[in-house]
């Protein structure tokens, strides 16, 4: 039998060519291995850097909150100066991290190697992350995490042009995709939000060093912020009979309710009538009128400044709420959008999303508060992104509320559809193109 097996037997000689060659393809020196590297690397800082992030604007959001407490009327003052001093340095010295931060890394897609210079260079996000915490502590309803996944994508830029090696429009959809997973703690939202949003595709091939990459810049932040539930552990849940009358009436009003929104931010990012005209033409003194509207309304009310968690949880739980929260939030939310200085609607929009849930608790008194809440929230955002699934995930790792999924599934997508009756374009691709086209009309 031995000279049976020996014919098939294969023998290889480690020769010093057969090493030299092995290490060309996979050693330190190859390519494939300084790519690797560099997500890797690139995923373990955007951690910290998230985490860092966080921790500074909370910091901030805690200081207004003190301060608009003690000095409630100079609010009246300070955050308009605020929005117009934050906007001229904007305009002057970074004027691509006006803004979210998404529609950028979508834009930055098309020639990720040039946009390391430019939409995702250190210097944009760098600034980008001081003027969005000088915009919390004026009080501007923002928040972080849309100029986390600009900074995320910004870094593994530069890991790239460290380790040497070419940079692809997946590692940015990595990277965008990683900020998300350590600035909510939801690594699932942030591969859902890498394959819907960022890609835009569903068929857009995710490989493993992608989703590398958001694990372990999820790993990174958690091991730093510890293990926490964004909103807390909810539990919510909802009977079938009861999901089947209050879902469709939750997508309807929250979806339209998120197309309104994003409509009035494409409306100033990409119109030509009289008022974009004359915002463009004067865009300090524009800001300035934004966060007068702002500061009326967080004075008048009080809780519409700054993200909105603090009252989104508190109507997550159960707490009676005025039923004009959830509009007021909105009008600050877009006042601040459209005044041009940088930040992200994330999570403010979970705020506004709170409000229209708690307009529906009014009309389902006797349906559980938390889910008739959260379904709002789902809704809300799905119909601003117009990221279903993302919104699903979002909500379901943010409130542990996974026997609730089946009801959020259904109202994100009669969401999605409801706020395409408002506005048919994706609210961050469209505002990408304003990035795409530096000849064309400029965000404000």
């Amino acid at each position: 039998m031995a000279p049976f097996f020996e014919r098939f037997r294969v023998t290889r000689r480690w020769t010093p060519s057969r090493f030299r060659a092995l290490l060309r393809t996979s050693g330190p020196q190859s390519v494939q291995f300084r790519t690797r590297t560099a997500i890797l690397a690139g995923a373990i800082v955007v951690g910290i850097v998230a985490t860092l992030f966080a921790e500074a604007s909370d910091w901030a959001g805690d200081v207004f909150s003190r301060y608009a407490r003690a000095a409630r009327w100079w609010a009246l003052l300070t955050t308009p100066l605020t929005f117009m001093l934050l906007v001229w340095l904007t305009r002057r010295y970074a004027p691509l991290s006006r803004g979210s931060g998404i529609p950028q890394v979508i834009a930055a897609q098309a020639d990720p190697n040039a946009a390391t210079a430019t939409l995702i260079s250190i210097r944009t996000v760098a600034a980008k992350a001081a003027l969005t915490v000088g915009a919390v502590l004026g009080g501007a309803s923002v928040g972080r995490e849309g100029p986390t996944v600009q900074l995320a994508a910004a870094i593994m830029g530069a890991t790239h042009r460290v380790m040497r090696v070419p940079l692809r429009g997946g590692v940015l959809i990595a990277g965008g995709a990683a900020g998300v997973a350590a600035a909510f703690n939801t690594p699932l939202a942030g591969l859902l939000f890498a394959i819907e949003e960022l890609a835009s595709a569903y068929e857009q091939r995710v490989t493993l060093l992608v989703l590398a990459a958001i694990v372990i810049a999820g790993m990174v932040a958690q091991s730093v912020q510890g293990d926490y539930i964004y909103f807390g552990a909810i539990g919510a849940h909802m009977p079938l009979s009861s999901a089947l009358i209050v879902v469709p009436v939750a997508g309807i009003l929250g979806g339209m309710s998120g197309g309104l929104f994003s409509r009035l931010l494409l409306a100033m990012a990409t119109g030509r009538n009289r008022v974009t005209s004359w915002a463009r033409a004067r865009p300090v003194w524009f800001a300035g009128i934004c966060g007068g509207i702002v500061a009326v309304l967080g004075v008048s009310t009080g809780l519409t400044w700054g993200t909105g968690y603090s009252a989104a949880r508190a109507m997550i739980v159960g707490v009676d709420a005025p039923l004009w929260f959830g509009p007021a939030k909105l009008v600050a939310t877009a006042a601040t959008a459209i005044a041009g200085l940088p930040g992200g609607i994330f999570a403010p929009s979970l705020a506004v999303g709170a409000g229209v849930g708690n307009l529906l608790r009014e009309v389902f008194p006797d349906e559980p508060a938390s889910a008739v809440v959260i379904l709002g929230m789902v809704a809300y955002f799905a119909g601003v992104v117009r990221a279903p699934l993302t919104a699903v995930i979002i909500l379901s790792e943010t409130t542990a509320s996974r026997g609730l999924m089946l009801p959020m599934f259904a109202t994100a997508f009669i969401a999605d559809f409801a706020s395409q009756w408002i506005c048919r374009d994706k609210l961050y691709h469209g505002l990408a193109q304003t990035f795409a086209n530096p000849g064309g009309p400029k965000a404000n």
